[in-house]
């Protein structure tokens, strides 16, 4: 920030996105982590999840919850420190404001699994079944508006806004309407889409496997989203590069793909980690299908891109299930957003136009966007959809993407290890 403010000038308002649920807790008086930050893909209280769902508290590992008890439990057994947990938006605003601002806005807050279904205030029974004591507790404020100033900063300026990556993306790719939805393609893939002002009847998982979410919050306002998720996206490209090395670099993988017309009716299920929306198959495991002896290189690329895009044609229909109607546009960022191969065949696999952010991390730019709301720089939320403008719209090719064949495939990825299939959260 000192870097860019060096380079540019002072800033009218500071906007911060982060990674949800990476959980950080640190000493009031010095400022000092207590232990590690957990990320929200360390599972390492998944029994402590287990455990408490016996005692019917559900919360996930993904989400804060057992985060904060672990480090409390490994740092400060018998709750006597005066602490402060956060996640990373907390975290860099507490820095940035000189230790005078302990705050989380309300789209970070929801996904800890420590507040109540408003995602308004903090859940005194799950505080209590975690031993998380509440003056470690940030503030939730707005996704929107003045919470801090930046006093770490050449001029102070006001911190306005906070939000979680996934939302930040959401409206740096205008989708502040219904029926306009975003995914992104990062490690794994989300796809996020706003449904309105009134709070879901569902607090958890729904049965087509997507969750409800705080959009942003503004004015104390809340405006409330649905979200899918794939749990295996672009470390599948990794996977064929860095393990199998049948190619030298990410981007390489789109010309290898595209120099076969087809996958050969080879079948690729991104399920490293199990899967996501819908299915939600812990157990599940990645797999290849209809190899045959005529099966080359290209065809395992182009079958590993096509089986990302199948999944995100998953999330699609999942959401659509949900909402109880079309989802009219889909807007992708992130870095496999870049690769024309997997965009067309994500087209087919939706059977809609694809609409390409002209910034492969949009996050940062829905921050921005939100800060400039805060200060009266942008007229209001509502207006960003009058902002995008995609840098290209891929349309869905007619060819048939064998959908029937995908399905097939998953079928047979599912369930491969049973003991972890029966785990829910």
């Amino acid at each position: 920030a000192l870097d860019v403010i060096a380079e540019v000038g002072e800033v009218d308002a500071v906007g911060i996105t982060n990674q949800r649920a990476s959980t950080i807790v640190w000493d009031r008086a010095t400022g000092e982590p207590i232990g590690p930050g957990l990320g929200w893909q360390d599972l390492r209280t998944v029994v402590d999840c287990l455990v408490l769902q016996g005692d019917g508290v559900r919360v996930a590992p993904n989400a804060s919850a057992t985060k904060v008890g672990w480090l409390l439990n490994q740092n400060d057994p018998d709750r006597t420190r005066d602490l402060c947990f956060g996640t990373v938006d907390s975290w860099i605003a507490w820095t940035l404001s000189g230790g005078a601002s302990h705050v989380i806005d309300a789209s970070n807050a929801a996904v800890t699994g420590l507040v109540d279904a408003g995602a308004t205030q903090w859940d005194r029974r799950v505080l209590d079944a975690i031993r998380i004591p509440s003056s470690i507790m940030p503030t939730i404020v707005d996704t929107a508006g003045v919470c801090a100033t930046a006093t770490a900063l050449p001029g102070a300026p006001p911190i306005a806004s906070l939000v979680g990556d996934q939302q930040g993306s959401l409206l740096g790719q205008g989708c502040v309407r219904p029926g306009v939805a975003k995914i992104t393609f990062g490690t794994g893939g989300m796809l996020d889409v706003v449904t309105g002002t009134t709070r879901p009847t569902a607090a958890s998982r729904s049965d087509a496997g997507c969750f409800p979410i705080v959009a942003w919050r503004y004015q104390g306002e809340t405006v409330w989203g649905l979200e899918g998720a794939m749990l295996s996206a672009g470390t599948c490209v990794e996977w064929l590069r860095d393990d199998l090395e049948l190619i030298k670099t990410a981007e390489e993988s789109d010309a290898v793909a595209a120099s076969v017309p087809d996958t050969g009716d080879v079948y690729f299920v991104p399920a490293f980690l199990g899967l996501g929306t819908p299915q939600w198959d812990f157990g599940a495991r990645g797999g290849l299908f209809g190899l045959t002896r005529g099966t080359t290189r290209a065809h395992v690329v182009r079958a590993v891109l096509e089986g990302i895009a199948h999944r995100g044609a998953d999330l699609v229909e999942a959401a659509e299930a949900d909402l109880g109607g079309p989802i009219q546009s889909v807007h992708v960022d992130g870095g496999m957003s870049g690769n024309a191969t997997f965009l067309q065949a994500l087209a087919d696999a939706c059977g809609r136009p694809v609409e390409v952010s002209p910034e492969r991390e949009a996050t940062t730019l829905g921050a921005a966007y939100l800060a400039l709301v805060a200060v009266g720089a942008i007229a209001s939320i509502d207006e960003l959809a009058d902002r995008w403008h995609p840098a290209r719209i891929v349309e869905p090719s007619g060819n048939d993407p064998r959908r029937d064949r995908w399905a097939q495939a998953v079928s047979r990825a599912a369930k491969t290890i049973p003991e972890l299939s029966s785990v829910d959260f």
